[in-house]
C-alpha cells in the first residue's frame, strides 16, 4: 500500500510540472508576439494533457480575462500530495 500511495503522489508531482510548463507556455506569446501553435507536438502534448482538468475549473475560476484556474488545480494537487505523503 506505501508503495501506490508513493507512486501516486509521484504521478501527482510530475502532473504539476507539467500544469507549470502549460502555464509558463501561456506567457510566450507575450514575448514572442506570435500565437502559439497548436500543431507543435510540445504544445499539443501539453494542451492535451492539461485541457481536461483545467476546463471544468475555468468555469468557476475565471474573472474577466483572469484564469485562475491553474493557481486552483496546483494547490489542490499540491494539498493532496502532501496529504497522502503524511499518511504513509
Amino acid at each position: 500500500m506505501t508503495e501506490a500511495i508513493t507512486i501516486i503522489a509521484t504521478v501527482i508531482q510530475i502532473y504539476s510540472f507539467v500544469l507549470l510548463a502549460r502555464v509558463l507556455m501561456s506567457w510566450v506569446p507575450m514575448f514572442t508576439g506570435r500565437p502559439l501553435d497548436p500543431s507543435n507536438p510540445i504544445v499539443n502534448f501539453l494542451l492535451t494533457i492539461t485541457e481536461p482538468v483545467l476546463a471544468p475549473v475555468r468555469r468557476f475560476t475565471t474573472f474577466g480575462m483572469m484564469d485562475f484556474s491553474p493557481i486552483v488545480v496546483l494547490l489542490t494537487l499540491t494539498i493532496l500530495s502532501r496529504a497522502l505523503i503524511s499518511s504513509v
